[in-house]
């Protein structure tokens, strides 16, 4: 059978940063693996970001676009067929930042999908930086993807304190509660900066497994989650980041979580990666003149503004 992970983790928390550092060491480990990416609307950003992995032992596919749960359920459904004919020793899965977890374990559940793959490891990215405010929504998708987490990981632990560790550690514990579940993380989080992130280490997390912990559901119906999309804005690397900045700090704009995408200046693509108290800027050696924003209650007519 095909192990299936998946790596889950909040808009914004670094999935995609982990991801390529995961099936880096899978493949330098001879795995042979694919990755099913599903990125937050109709263009896949991740997708491209990703791209540097593929070659003989290593499979890409996608799922674009934020459809409904039933639409992207068939979708997901189709793409694991596929790759399960492949002979791949492990699937790596890569959902949005707004996606319940129980999709994972109820899709692999279905027929042929039980009898081709067995779920491996369910590993949770937290953004150890981001601030504590969440809306309900977004409290109760945190707590659905640590609940049955093999291991959490928290992602941009040089920015901040030990003393916010701490608190962040408490946050998760505090969302859990929120959902009546009865698990409480301590010894499953790892705070590692990522840089200091061992083969030992990478050896444990795939080896870590998953969790089965009950907690209340809940449907996300009118969630107020969404995206917006700005091509060939003609955005330099200069002023970029004001604008990032400003739209991720001002409540103006609605509550955003994520500002991806690239940009183009003298020839060279550029990668764009914003969360609050984080920009980054950086060389890329592909690209599409895209900036996307996302977040939840998104005032769409300012933010237009700043992209005018």
């Amino acid at each position: 059978m095909t192990k299936i992970d998946l790596i889950t983790g909040f808009l914004g928390s670094g999935k995609t940063t982990f991801l390529k550092k995961y099936a880096r060491f899978l493949l330098d480990s001879g795995e042979k693996i694919g990755i099913l990416v599903n990125d937050y609307g109709a263009v896949n950003v991740d997708m491209m970001l990703i791209s540097e992995l593929s070659g003989d032992n290593c499979e890409l596919e996608t799922i674009a676009g934020a459809c409904d749960y039933e639409c992207h359920k068939r979708r997901f459904k189709t793409k694991l067929i596929a790759m399960g004919m492949q002979g791949l020793d492990r699937v790596i899965v890569e959902p949005s930042g707004i996606f319940d977890t129980d999709e994972f374990f109820d899709i692999l559940h279905e027929e042929p999908l039980d009898r081709w793959y067995e779920i491996g490891n369910v590993i949770a990215i937290v953004d150890a930086s981001a601030d504590n405010e969440y809306s309900e929504n977004s409290i109760y998708l945190t707590a659905s993807q640590v609940a049955n987490a093999g291991t959490v990981i928290l992602s941009k632990t040089r920015l901040v304190s030990n003393n916010r560790i701490s608190d962040k550690t408490d946050m998760l514990n505090s969302a859990l509660k929120s959902v009546k579940c009865n698990r409480r993380l301590k010894d499953e989080i790892i705070s590692k900066d990522w840089s200091e992130l061992t083969d030992d280490d990478y050896r444990k997390i795939s080896q870590s497994g998953y969790a089965i912990h009950e907690y209340t559901k809940n449907t996300l119906s009118d969630s107020g989650y969404s995206g917006l999309y700005f091509m060939n804005t003609g955005l330099s690397p200069k002023n970029i980041k004001s604008i990032a900045e400003r739209l991720l700090n001002d409540k103006i704009y609605g509550k955003i979580f994520r500002i991806k995408g690239f940009l183009k200046s003298n020839g060279e693509w550029y990668e764009i990666n914003a969360v609050k108290n984080h920009f980054e800027l950086k060389k890329s050696p592909v690209g599409q003149e895209i900036v996307i924003v996302i977040g939840e209650n998104l005032n769409e007519k300012e933010i237009n503004k700043m992209f005018a």
